[in-house]
């Protein structure tokens, strides 16, 4: 990955102490606690007006729950864009999905500014005026915006240089190449009556590259057979491929 590396992200939600316990845990969370990469949490509340400082209300045409108001939520977006040209984004489910190709192109900017949705949502005002992208983990609704953006958040993190304990670690990971992962094993050699494969033991790495190329592909193939009509495969893993699939027809 080239580019520009990532130095600040901004979320914007009503509820900031949530990303405490996210900047404690893991490598992406020492990543912000140690300031490669700084976290600031706007909370809209602290731009709403009135005794109660009100950030939501009953929608407009009836029907249940509440909607975030639009005036405080414009006014924290406004205070994270510091220049006209930043993006941002919004956490819905209405979204783009969000794949590893996205967030790939996501580590490359300079900043991120991530809105949280909660309630029934936000007025559709300050989507079209103010939010540029929207992104969604899936078909699925979750109670608010915090836990797709923290998703995000540690995807992009981990490809920050220096991140992860070893460089090659996010290179090797799922959908990085347009396959699922090849499995993975570790000590001892033989747990509860189950064996590592022995060319993984037989110092030849060239045999085992080509053992981790031939699992990706057939785990890939057993479980997300979609993801092969949009991968740059090789005419070997094409052969690799057919002769994975006249296996399972035998």
């Amino acid at each position: 990955m080239t580019g520009p590396m990532l130095n600040k992200i901004t979320v914007i939600s009503l509820f900031p102490d949530w990303f405490d316990a996210f900047m404690a845990m893991g490598l992406t969370g020492k990543a912000l606690s140690e300031g490669r990469v700084e976290l600031q949490c706007i909370n809209p509340r602290d731009f709403a007006q009135g005794v109660h400082r009100s950030v939501d209300d009953r929608p407009y045409g009836g029907g249940p729950g509440m909607v975030m108001r639009p005036e405080p939520l414009a006014l924290a977006i406004e205070h994270a864009r510091s220049d006209p040209s930043d993006i941002v984004s919004g956490m819905s489910p209405q979204g783009a999905r969000l794949n590893q190709s996205a967030v790939e192109s996501l580590a490359l900017r300079e900043q991120l500014i991530l809105v949280c949705g909660r309630y029934e949502g936000i007025d559709e005002r300050v989507n079209e005026a103010l939010i540029d992208e929207e992104w969604s983990l899936g078909d699925y609704v979750l109670s608010g915006g915090e836990y797709a953006a923290a998703v995000l958040m540690d995807a992009v993190l981990r490809l920050q240089p220096g991140v992860l304990g070893h460089c090659e670690s996010a290179a090797q990971d799922s959908f990085t190449s347009g396959l699922l992962d090849y499995p993975h094993y570790t000590r001892p050699p033989k747990w509860r009556g189950r064996s590592i494969p022995e060319v993984l033991q037989s110092g030849d790495h060239s045999a085992i590259e080509a053992w981790r190329r031939q699992q990706a592909l057939k785990r890939t193939l057993e479980r997300r057979p979609d993801l092969l009509t949009q991968t740059d495969l090789s005419d070997q893993d094409r052969a690799l491929l057919a002769t994975l699939q006249d296996s399972d027809t035998d």
